[in-house]
């Protein structure tokens, strides 16, 4: 149970709150038990509560209202138990979907196959977080086995109040599975929020039959052309069961939690746009942003390793644009989009500081640096291909939320292997979104003039200007192919000598020698053939001539993640002479804006 620290100083608040308990109670004793109950009571002091509860529902729900009184005179409270929980404050919350306090908790009990178990829980959890959603009532229970361990399983739930939008829900489980990702391969793990709560278990906590077919759920829309994203799910609907015996501190928002923070990002609420650095404190940290702590000069300045007060590191970017009005109002508009987007596959945006002598971005720090030091780098040959493998579909998730799940479509525009960042486990994060573009949801595709990086773009792109999430999707292809192969994608010692990369590649699948691309540094030992051959192939299909060819990003998810050989075959792209591409990882930009730099990271040097 939490209490908010600030007391209530109208005593009529408290004869509101038993009216706003009782008419909580009164809709519970005949409620569809996925629901979340809410009501409010009284008009000049009003009270709001919501509460919601699965097995033995009032007595559950009695038991929280005796507790909750605990906190006297608190303005605001919650309460969480086994079968039910309850929350009651003096402000409006009903649309809250994150918020200071969102925490996770983890269980105590190993698991015996914790490869399987991990990769089996984190896959489930993933495709919850993008198909709750878009399920009405937001609610979904789904189990999934594990192909590893005989008759195991996962067992998962997600669920976000009915008060809030779709992209809310969306939001607050990205944050809840960020912070749940510390728990796993742990046996089970709860992440709550004021708007949603996720949980997984290897232990069954509903039955077969209450299971959630979330398979129509991955489609965006009612375009024909987007392939269900297949998981195995049961059908049916359910009750929920919320978090199992966890005590935490909740810390009710006020007014001061509404001023920008400075310089603890660990608290930062979620959705609130990016936190305000003093840029005295971000000199601080880096040590007057001196070389040694530098970590590299992308397209819009340098980066460098930096230590806040609270002890985080981070990467933090200075960048060289202008400081007129209108440059600071873009750098501000977007850096508080930016700032909102909240996923495992992308590098987070942490804050800024538009009040200093240049403005600066502040960004989660990555040990491991970037994919091309790994690949074709001074650290080439290190990575085996599971956690090659692991990069390619955290990739491809990365971009699928950028472009379908977000509620703009972003599209990046400078995909390559130096703009993926790795953190300490190897999994990737999409950076540097200095190119970025939001694409407009009535449009397939915007006119704009060329800026990136010639040899991972498209054609289409490169020499007609026409800019849709399918140029990021071609880019992916380079890139995988670079991952698979330890081969830049603007190569020229492939033989003959006038092939590069990607066409490299179309020469091999035509003559059916893909295993020829293969890394020799890779144990042939260590890689199932097919599913090699497999990546290979679907990264050919992104590359294809026809937008329309080209999957979805979701759609390579499923490809990569099941089972058996690909249906459908590839046609060849028209390619760009490799006398016109730019040599070596050289990016072209026409942006010279503050709104192209905004997001822009690179935490690597030798670009």
């Amino acid at each position: 149970m939490g209490c908010s620290p600030y007391n209530s100083t109208n005593p009529s608040a408290f004869a509101n709150r038993n009216a706003t308990f009782l008419n909580l109670r009164n809709q519970l004793a005949g409620s569809n038990t996925t629901r979340i109950e809410t009501a409010q009571h009284g008009r000049s002091i009003s009270l709001y509560g919501m509460a919601q509860c699965k097995s033995d529902c009032l007595a559950c729900f009695d038991i929280a209202v005796i507790r909750i009184r605990n906190c006297s005179t608190a303005n605001g409270a919650r309460i969480i138990f086994d079968g039910c929980f309850l929350r009651y404050e003096s402000n409006f919350f009903f649309d809250q979907t994150t918020a200071q306090g969102n925490i996770a908790i983890c269980g105590t009990k190993n698991v015996t196959d914790e490869n399987g178990f991990g990769i089996t829980a984190k896959t489930l959890l993933a495709n919850l977080v993008t198909a709750t959603p878009r399920i009405q009532g937001y609610f979904a229970a789904v189990k999934e086995k594990i192909t590893s361990s005989g008759n195991a399983s996962v067992y998962a739930v997600a669920q976000c109040a009915h008060t809030v939008s779709e992209s809310g829900c969306r939001d607050c489980l990205s944050v809840a599975y960020q912070n749940m990702e510390i728990c796993i391969p742990v046996s089970d793990g709860r992440a709550t929020d004021a708007g949603c709560f996720l949980r997984y278990s290897a232990t069954a906590f509903f039955g077969d039959n209450q299971t959630t077919n979330i398979t129509p759920f991955f489609k965006k829309g009612n375009s024909s052309n987007k392939k269900t994203i297949i998981i195995g799910c049961t059908a049916g609907g359910v009750g929920f069961l919320l978090l199992l015996g966890i005590f935490f501190i909740f810390l009710l928002r006020s007014k001061k939690a509404k001023q920008s923070d400075k310089g603890d990002t660990l608290g930062a609420t979620e959705l609130r746009g990016p936190v305000s650095f003093a840029y005295r404190d971000l000199e601080k940290a880096t040590g007057d942003f001196s070389q040694e702590n530098k970590l590299g000069e992308g397209g819009f300045g340098g980066v460098y390793k930096g230590v806040l007060k609270n002890g985080k590191i981070v990467a933090v970017k200075k960048l060289t644009i202008g400081q007129s009005t209108r440059a600071k109002a873009d750098f501000a508009s977007e850096v508080k989009l930016i700032s909102n987007v909240h996923h495992r596959y992308v590098v987070r945006l942490l804050g800024c500081c538009s009040k200093g002598p240049e403005l600066v971005l502040v960004y989660e720090y990555m040990a491991n640096s970037s994919l091309d030091r790994f690949i074709f780098g001074e650290k080439r040959g290190t990575l085996n291909w599971k956690q090659r493998f692991n990069i390619i579909v955290g990739m491809a998730r990365g971009l699928a939320y950028l472009h379908e799940e977000f509620h703009v479509c972003i599209i990046h525009r400078d995909i390559k292997s130096s703009n993926i960042l790795l953190d300490d486990d190897f999994q990737p994060k999409i950076a540097d979104f200095g190119l970025a573009r939001f694409q407009p949801g009535n449009q397939s595709h915007l006119s704009t003039g060329f800026a990136g990086t010639l040899g991972y773009t498209s054609p289409e792109y490169a020499l007609h200007g026409q800019l849709s999430e399918k140029v990021d999707t071609y880019s992916y292809g380079v890139v995988v192919l670079e991952i698979i192969s330890g081969r830049k994608s603007n190569d020229l010692k492939l033989e003959p000598a006038t092939q590069y990369l990607l066409e490299r590649a179309w020469t091999l699948y035509e003559d059916d020698k893909l295993m020829n691309l293969v890394d020799e540094s890779l144990n042939p030992e260590e890689y199932d053939a097919n599913e090699v051959k497999k990546s290979i192939e679907i990264a050919l299909q992104c590359t294809q001539s026809s937008v329309a060819s080209r999957p979805a990003m979701s759609e390579v998810v499923v490809m990569l993640l099941s089972k058996g050989q690909l249906k459908v075959r590839p046609t060849r792209p028209t390619f760009i002479d490799a006398t016109n591409r730019v040599r070596g990882d050289t990016s072209t930009s026409t942006a010279s804006s503050a709104s192209n730099a905004t997001a822009s990271t690179t935490q690597v040097s030798g670009r």
